[in-house]
C-alpha cells in the first residue's frame, strides 16, 4: 500500500479545519448529545466527511473515525490503518476556548507512525513521522514558520499538563506522586503537543479516552522524542477492536518527555 505523505495529511487536516471554522463561535456553540452522552456538532460531521473523502481519493479506506464509529460504521482493519478525530475537544469548541483540534494518524503494527494535529481557531499546526516532528503557524490556509520541535529532558521538578475538561480524582492523585514545578490545564490533543515542543514534561490521563483522541498527538510526541505508556510501563498500542470498555477504547496512560516516569514513581495498576 502506498500511504499518503505527511504533507498530504497536513493538507487534508487544513481543509477539514477550514470546514470547521464557519461553525465556530467564541461566544459559544450549541451541540447535541450522542448515544454515549458525548457532544457532537455539525462541525464534527462536516470535517469528518472531508477527511474520509480525501483519504479515500488516495486509496485509504481502512479508517476508524469517531463519528462513523458512533453511527455504527466500523470497518475491518489490519496492521495498517488510520485513526481520525475530526474535532477533538468538542467541549472546548462549544465553550469557545479555541483549544480544539483536527487529528489524523497512521497506525502501523499498533504504533502511530505519522500524525497531524491542527488547532484551526488558534492557527497552530503540529506534525510528525519517522523523520521528526515540527510545528508551524497557519495563516490564511498557508503553512508558515515551520520549525523542528523536540521534547525536553527534565532534571528537576516537572511541568505537568492535564485535561481541561476531564481532570479526574485519579489523575490528580497520580500527579501528587511527583515533584511538580507547574501545572497547566489544556484542551484536546494539544496536551501531547505541549510535551512535543518542550513546554511540558508529563501528561497523565487516568480517565476514559478513545484511540482517535490520542493517536495523532501520540505520533507527534513520539516523533519529537517522547513516549506514551500504559500504567504498567508497557508501550501504549492501537487497534484494540475488542477492548473490554468498547471497541477502540484506551486504557489509562502516561505521556512523557525524555525521561522515564516509572523511574520516578513505581508503576500503578490501571
Amino acid at each position: 500500500m502506498i500511504h499518503p505523505s505527511l504533507d498530504d495529511l497536513v493538507s487534508i487536516a487544513i481543509e477539514a479545519g477550514a470546514a470547521i471554522l464557519p461553525f465556530y463561535d467564541p461566544a459559544g456553540t450549541t451541540a447535541r448529545a450522542k448515544e454515549d452522552g458525548s457532544p457532537v456538532t455539525a462541525a464534527d460531521e462536516a470535517a469528518e466527511a472531508i477527511i474520509l473523502k480525501r483519504l479515500a481519493q488516495k486509496g485509504i479506506t481502512a479508517v476508524i473515525a469517531e463519528e462513523s464509529v458512533a453511527a455504527g460504521r466500523i470497518p475491518d482493519v489490519a496492521e495498517e490503518f488510520y485513526l481520525v478525530d475530526p474535532l477533538d475537544g468538542t467541549k472546548e469548541f462549544v465553550t469557545g476556548s479555541g483549544e480544539f483540534t483536527v487529528n489524523i494518524a497512521r497506525i502501523s503494527n499498533g504504533r502511530p507512525v505519522a500524525g497531524v494535529v491542527l488547532a484551526p481557531a488558534l492557527g497552530l499546526l503540529y506534525a510528525g513521522d519517522e523523520t521528526g516532528a515540527w510545528k508551524a503557524t497557519l495563516v490564511d490556509g498557508a503553512v508558515t514558520g515551520k520549525t523542528a520541535i523536540a521534547v525536553a529532558t527534565p532534571s528537576g521538578p516537572l511541568r505537568v499538563v492535564a485535561s481541561k475538561s476531564h481532570l479526574t480524582d485519579e489523575t490528580k492523585a497520580f500527579i501528587d506522586r511527583f515533584d511538580v514545578e507547574s501545572f497547566v490545564s489544556s484542551g484536546s490533543s494539544l496536551k501531547f503537543c505541549r510535551l512535543a515542543e518542550g513546554e511540558a514534561d508529563l501528561y497523565p490521563r487516568l480517565g476514559r479516552t478513545m484511540e482517535w483522541d490520542t493517536a495523532a498527538g501520540h505520533a507527534v510526541l513520539s516523533a519529537a522524542g517522547g513516549s506514551v505508556s500504559n500504567m504498567d510501563g508497557t508501550p501504549f498500542l492501537y487497534g484494540k477492536a475488542d477492548h473490554p470498555s468498547g471497541a477502540y477504547a484506551n486504557p489509562y496512560f502516561i505521556a512523557a518527555a525524555a525521561f522515564d516516569p516509572f523511574a520516578v514513581v513505581a508503576p500503578a495498576a490501571s
